[in-house]
């Protein structure tokens, strides 16, 4: 045991299989550990680099195995994966987190706390329920559609569907339709009270945060998007710059070049597709803002007059993305290019 450098842990729900290295470089360790022998194996162990792939449950053992002195690394997934030298077997799992994290240029996840846990679980829950009550609203619309009701888009449009739903007199419905649909109603109804709470709860956060109130200035990020932000990346200064972290939401081009030759492509989408997205939408407002006569900057009245609106929206996003990396690692606060430029043309 004294022997030990280098830990490879590879996670399971019930059988972790270990694999550790000496300073030499020679297997010490291998072996498999039942869940409640996790602890108790790395209790004995001197100091040593722990690697684990950035998987479920992996910040909760990372936490835990780091009160016990080690030095623990989370790794993505497919970062390890090219060191497996053949098949996939536990074992063999074990020896590439352990060679993988060992290699001096390989990239790291942030351990998170349990309170940056919760604030993405809370996200997540948000999100989930969103999409319970888009297919409850499609799966109402489309049977009252098959007996002719239709209505028009939108969620403000869909209270006149319930009330037809509740509506014991209205003879288009048939009793056993009427009985499903009002269950249906209902359903939609408690997904929207819990959907409210919570977003009643994120705002409120938003307010009291100050990381959160410096977010929600910048144009195109609201409440949401700020948590998001700021729950998903923990450590925003592990980025060397605003581009690297604009590269890994995935809103910069693909690059496929050889030869001296460069080849881009479209956006890469590498990354939190999360937050891909919410950038994206507050883009989207804005330049819908700028072109229905609002004010924007000569930048964005520029990218608007040579691209399409969808390309634009992205290069807008990709734009925020580093603001929003600014904001978080330098702690100023967003300046409106605009007002800045006539502030300087008045002086």
């Amino acid at each position: 045991m004294s022997k030990i450098h280098v830990v490879g842990l590879d996670l399971a729900k019930q059988i972790f299989q270990v694999h550790a290295i000496s300073l030499e470089g020679a297997g010490v360790v291998r072996r498999q550990l039942r869940r409640s022998q996790v602890l108790t194996f790395f209790s004995k162990l001197p100091s040593s680099l722990v690697g684990m792939e950035a998987c479920g449950g992996a910040h909760f053992w990372a936490r835990e195995i780091a009160r016990l002195g080690h030095q623990v690394r989370l790794m993505p997934p497919s970062y390890v994966k090219p060191y497996v030298k053949r098949g996939k077997t536990d074992a063999g799992d074990a020896e590439a987190i352990c060679e993988a994290v060992s290699r001096p240029t390989m990239r790291f996840v942030p351990v998170k706390t349990a309170e940056q846990q919760a604030a993405a679980m809370a996200l997540k829950t948000r999100d989930l329920l969103v999409r319970q009550r888009n297919q409850a609203v499609n799966a109402l619309r489309a049977h009252l559609s098959e007996l002719g009701i239709v209505s028009g888009t939108g969620l403000s449009r869909v209270a006149g569907l319930m009330e037809i739903v509740r509506d014991p007199d209205d003879a288009r419905l048939p009793v056993i339709a009427r009985q499903a649909l009002r269950d249906l109603a209902d359903h939609i109804e408690a997904l929207n009270e819990c959907l409210h709470r919570l977003d009643r709860e994120i705002v409120a956060q938003s307010r009291e945060d100050a990381d959160l109130r410096r977010l929600t200035a910048i144009p195109g990020i609201g409440p949401i998007s700020a948590a998001s932000l700021k729950a998903l990346v923990p450590d925003p200064s592990g980025f060397v710059s605003g581009r690297h972290f604009a590269a890994w939401l995935g809103l910069t081009p693909r690059a496929h070049s050889s030869g001296g030759k460069e080849r881009l492509g479209r956006i890469s989408k590498m990354g939190n597709p999360t937050l891909r997205t919410l950038l994206i939408l507050g883009a989207t407002t804005v330049l819908r803002h700028a072109r229905n006569g609002g004010k924007a900057s000569p930048w964005l009245q520029a990218l608007l007059s040579r691209r399409p609106p969808k390309v634009a929206a992205v290069a807008l996003a990709n734009k925020t993305a580093r603001i929003v990396w600014a904001l978080l690692t330098k702690g100023s606060h967003y300046r409106n290019p605009g007002l800045a430029a006539s502030s300087a043309m008045g002086a």
